[in-house]
């Protein structure tokens, strides 16, 4: 398959460098803190080095990689100039092309205006690439490197060429790693740009199988700085035990039955290269479902490897000129743009540069003018990036379930959170330690525990300016045979809290997949009976059968309680199947006398719930042991 090459910089004008006579210091060699914030995978997340989501709107610049061995534009405007429109156009994240070429003796880059860039005189390019990432990181911008090509003058189906040898692109990728080992700003490393033609996938050929030269790249860097996602494009055919072909750099079904394996876990990044039909013309852009053909085909090659929870998708490049909702390319980057979205993947634009021949930019030829259009395209897909954050609150409503050998947790989403740590006590108050950090969903399993015995647990919120309180303490205790997936749901049968009767409704849902004898299972609602006179209990309807559901009434002792209810099930009522419930419930409490309860203040007692919501306040016992809720 023939791609059009245009997009990779083509022939460029050099414009005459302006004379200047002033030399600015241009800070090479700044000296660094330690090194923070670096990244790491879990699932299909990138997460910080404290567990929050990494946060990501990315872009590429390039001109490295060309013959100019330099980001282009800087024939023009400054360095800073460009930097800070990437910034204040809400871009923290920077791919930036680069050739091997460029490490060459002797080579220096060209078309750079002197007065515009007056300390950018005299620098070597990779002295060049330090002080772009140096802008970068100033302005809290981060960038993962891309070797592009052997060779200044084209792309390469192969990482190496009869010119640069395989240990030269390794030796290379080392050097680079070390060189920004302690430079936050640097958080990994593209290894190759497209492999294509020959390039093969789980072949075991040494010379063409890229998923085996990734990982001989991706360990020698590891090994000189552990702390770089290790970014892998895919192939173009040629994939073993699949068929297709597809863009350069765009098919990663090979993934699936042979991942790329790493010395440190926790590192891979798959990165498609995907585009439209102003690129090339495709088969899948002239099928009569055209554009809803396109998400089934990017999840066959590439999407299902985020869908599937096996790695993070970072889609490096896809671009083009036309963004309406009429022509084909407009169509199909409308799409993507939705597909990305939909699916909350990680992403580059290409490109900045208004000179790829086939996509245009981010920028208009006059280098200096924002592209309005696209830039509406892409802010569907833009994320807020917040400066200054302030904690986050404490998580409220935990909830915890206790299961066979485990225990079910959640807890409702807190104002501010980047993710959540959880955390477990062998007694009531602690000392908690903790079990799971990094949580971004509201919601968690501990497994491996012991049946019968009590686990104790708290959530904190956690985002960039620190850690929240703990939330309230739950309790769970895992039962042999449990399910864990039950759920109590209550409603206030009568929300006059000062009349004569009692009427509590529950609705018991089984949220798992196995079914759960009711006989196995009681209930137990708290109150305050307000006099010493003996009470009644009543099922006005149930489901399950009235007659299958009995009452007990049981002192108790806790704040807004001295009784509770005991509902337990006769053998009759049958069981909940998996992902069933019970159904409504409808009991009433009354007192000998018939005099007033005084419901305020009862712990189990919410007029405001008047249809059936999740309640912790009313406990469930599954052979004895607590698995839902809360008791007083």
């Amino acid at each position: 398959m023939l791609i059009n090459a245009c997009k990779r910089g083509g022939i460029v004008v050099v414009i005459a460098a302006l004379a200047c006579s002033l030399l600015l210091s241009v800070g090479i060699g700044k000296s660094y803190a330690a090194p923070t914030g670096y990244y790491h995978t879990s699932g299909n997340r990138i997460l910080d080095s404290e567990g929050n989501p990494a946060v990501f709107n990315g872009i590429n610049w390039f001109g490295f990689e060309t013959a100019n061995y330099s980001p282009h534009g800087l024939w023009q405007y400054s360095l800073d100039s460009f930097m800070d429109k990437i910034k204040d156009h809400g871009y923290n994240l920077l791919r930036l092309p680069f050739s091997t070429q460029m490490f060459d003796s002797g080579v220096m880059p060209s078309s750079i205006n002197t007065f515009t860039n007056p300390d950018l005189i005299g620098l070597t390019p990779i002295q060049l690439m330090d002080r772009v990432i140096q802008e970068a990181g100033e302005r809290g911008i981060k960038v993962f490197l891309d070797r592009h090509r052997p060779d200044s003058g084209g792309q390469s189906e192969l990482w190496y060429t009869s010119q640069y040898s395989e240990q030269r692109w390794i030796d290379d990728w080392v050097m680079l790693a070390q060189r920004y080992a302690n430079n936050p700003t640097v958080i990994g490393g593209d290894l190759h740009n497209e492999p294509h033609g020959t390039a093969s996938w789980g072949t075991g050929n040494l010379a063409t199988d890229w998923r085996l030269a990734a990982e001989r790249a991706g360990n020698a860097i590891l090994a000189a700085n552990p702390n770089w996602l290790i970014i892998v494009e895919g192939i173009q055919s040629n994939v073993q035990g699949e068929t297709g072909t597809y863009w350069w750099g765009g098919n990663l079904k090979g993934v699936r039955n042979n991942p790329v394996r790493l010395n440190v876990s926790n590192r891979v990044v798959y990165s498609p290269h995907d585009y439209g039909p102003g690129v090339s013309a495709q088969t899948w852009f002239s099928d009569p479902t055209f554009p809803n053909n396109m998400p089934a085909m990017w999840d066959s090659y590439w999407g299902y490897i985020h869908k599937e929870n096996i790695a993070p998708i970072l889609a490096g490049e896809f671009g083009g000129r036309s963004v309406d909702t009429v022509s084909a390319e407009g169509k199909w980057q409308n799409k993507l743009i939705d597909y990305i979205k939909d699916n909350d993947m990680y992403w580059t634009y290409w490109c900045l540069n208004p000179n790829s021949g086939d996509t245009g930019g981010l920028l208009l030829d006059d280098w200096t003018t924002w592209n309005a259009p696209k830039q509406a395209m892409l802010d569907r897909i833009m994320k807020p990036l917040v400066a200054n954050p302030t904690v986050p609150s404490a998580p409220t409503g935990l909830t915890a379930t206790g299961g066979n050998a485990q225990a079910t947790l959640s807890w409702v989403a807190s104002s501010g959170a980047a993710s959540y740590t959880v955390k477990r006590a062998a007694t009531s108050g602690g000392p908690y330690t903790n079990v799971a950090t990094g949580l971004t969903a509201t919601s968690y399993t501990n497994t491996g525990l012991t049946n019968g015995t009590a686990y104790y647990y708290v959530v904190s919120a956690v985002n960039a300016a620190g850690e929240s309180a703990n939330s309230a303490q739950a309790t769970a205790t895992p039962v042999a045979g449990s399910t864990g997936n039950l759920a109590v749901q209550y409603r206030a049968g009568d929300t006059n809290a000062a009349d004569n009767q009692i009427k509590p409704q529950f609705n018991i849902k089984n949220n798992g997949t196995t079914a759960v004898d009711l006989s196995t299972l009681k209930l137990r609602y708290y109150f305050t009976k307000d006099s010493n006179q003996s009470l009644s209990f009543w099922v006005d309807w149930a489901q399950v059968g009235s007659a299958n559901v009995q009452g007990a009434f049981v002192g108790s002792s806790g704040s807004g309680t001295d009784t509770y209810l005991e509902i337990s099930f006769a053998a009759g009522a049958g069981s909940i199947a998996g992902g069933g419930q019970t159904g409504d419930i409808q009991g009433r409490i009354s007192k000998a006398d018939w005099s007033n309860f005084n419901e305020v203040g009862d712990y189990s007692y919410d007029p405001t719930k008047t249809a059936y919501a999740n309640w912790d306040r009313v406990t469930l016992y599954q052979n004895g042991m607590l698995v839902w809720g809360t008791a007083p």
